[in-house]
């Protein structure tokens, strides 16, 4: 079964949050995590990464929090989603070294390619699809 990693679900969660509350005013990692019942330091090291790939932007001090850096017509889930996960991939095999050291078949393997086509196909569907889609 193909899934989104915790780190994934959090991310299009918490942008989704920014997108619909934000009105100019940061929202911090302690409101999005107390207003999903998530975890505060998972919630906090995706906004970090987030933050890292100029997806959100991030202010300190006492009216410090996290706003989107752009639109939400502007971001693509497989921003938000790479931003998080470098690597995601849906088979190890398809990882960005190309190399798969768990991998006994790798020489022989015949769904590389063809897990390869989906992967592509998923990305697509991912990049197509933007944060202003699911709000």
């Amino acid at each position: 079964m193909l899934k989104l990693s915790k780190k994934s679900e959090y991310a299009l969660m918490a942008a989704r949050y920014m997108a619909i509350k934000n009105h100019g005013t940061a929202i911090t990692a302690k409101e999005i995590a107390s207003n999903f019942n998530l975890s505060y330091e998972l919630i906090s090291k995706v906004l970090q990464s987030l933050s890292k790939n100029q997806i959100v932007l991030s202010y300190k001090g006492v009216k410090g929090g996290y706003v989107l850096s752009k639109s939400p017509v502007e971001i693509s889930l497989i921003d938000l989603i790479k931003a998080v996960e470098p690597d995601y991939q849906i088979a190890e095999c398809l990882n960005s070294e190309g190399k798969n050291k768990s991998c006994c078949y790798e020489e022989n393997c015949t769904i590389k390619d063809p897990l390869a086509a989906v992967q592509q196909k998923i990305d697509k569907v991912f990049f197509e699809t933007k944060l202003s889609h699911i709000i």
